[in-house]
């Protein structure tokens, strides 16, 4: 079984994945989140600061205690997801996804054929080439989209009904200024987009997810609750000052 099959049949399953995420550029940093029990961690190539050179070690760093590497590319582009995936992600979070035909297009850009239309081609994800036929008798990486607009939510059905998608992630903030009502999350048409979205998953079967910035486990546990089961916890920046603050001795 691969990494992205892992969190694949926990996610058909029934199951709820718990994963971290990166925005420190460090393979320091990598093993420690890689080996900090998470079923995943995404690097954010969004908002993090990472170089293209440094991908595969940072996946590699994540993926040595069986950590499963995926990657939240920064654009929805087939250049950014063929160079997550070559170096070496499992999967990639898709930010933004508005339409059904922009989540087929990145779907087909993430599949080698005839599932779609990545190009073959020797690098770190294979060995350069040693473990190459393994991904292409694989069923392809992890594909997860981000719910972050309201034209998303128009359209939800049919981005649910994309083959390929295994899960989608709920962006809050960017949701609600897409509605005009940034970052009041107890607005009714902000609640009522999330009611919208999370009746849909359960309708079609695809997990739900969010990003829970501030790690709280209370805030865990609430999401587990409301249905959602591919969930990020907290980030290594987030984990970082959290924790580095001088206590008090007087």
């Amino acid at each position: 079984m691969t990494h992205a099959e892992q969190i694949r049949t926990a996610l058909t399953g029934g199951q709820t994945s718990i994963g971290g995420w990166m925005q420190i550029p460090d393979d320091g940093v990598a093993t420690i989140m890689g080996a900090a029990g998470f079923d995943w961690v995404a690097l954010d190539l969004e908002h993090g600061r990472f170089s293209e050179a440094q991908l595969p070690s940072l996946f590699r760093a994540v993926a040595a205690r069986g950590t499963v590497a995926l990657a939240r590319v920064g654009q929805v582009t087939a250049y950014a997801i063929k160079a997550a995936l070559d170096g070496g992600a499992s999967g990639v979070i898709l930010p933004m996804i508005e339409t059904a035909q922009m989540l087929r297009e990145a779907i087909a850009w993430a599949n080698y054929p005839p599932r779609g239309t990545r190009g073959v081609g020797y690098a770190a994800a294979n060995l350069f080439g040693k473990e190459l036929q393994r991904d292409l008798d694989g069923t392809g990486p992890l594909v997860v989209a981000q719910i972050e607009h309201a034209k998303a939510v128009a359209c939800i059905d049919a981005l649910l009904e994309t083959p390929g998608l295994d899960a989608v992630m709920l962006g809050p903030y960017d949701l609600s200024a897409s509605l005009g009502v940034t970052g009041e999350f107890d607005h009714p048409e902000f609640r009522r987009a999330m009611t919208t979205v999370a009746a849909a998953c359960r309708r079609h079967g695809i997990a739900s997810g969010v990003h829970i910035v501030l790690p709280e486990p209370e805030r865990l546990r609430a999401a587990v609750a409301e249905g959602h089961r591919f969930i990020a916890y907290g980030t290594d920046a987030v984990f970082l000052w959290k924790s580095a603050v001088r206590p008090d001795i007087a």
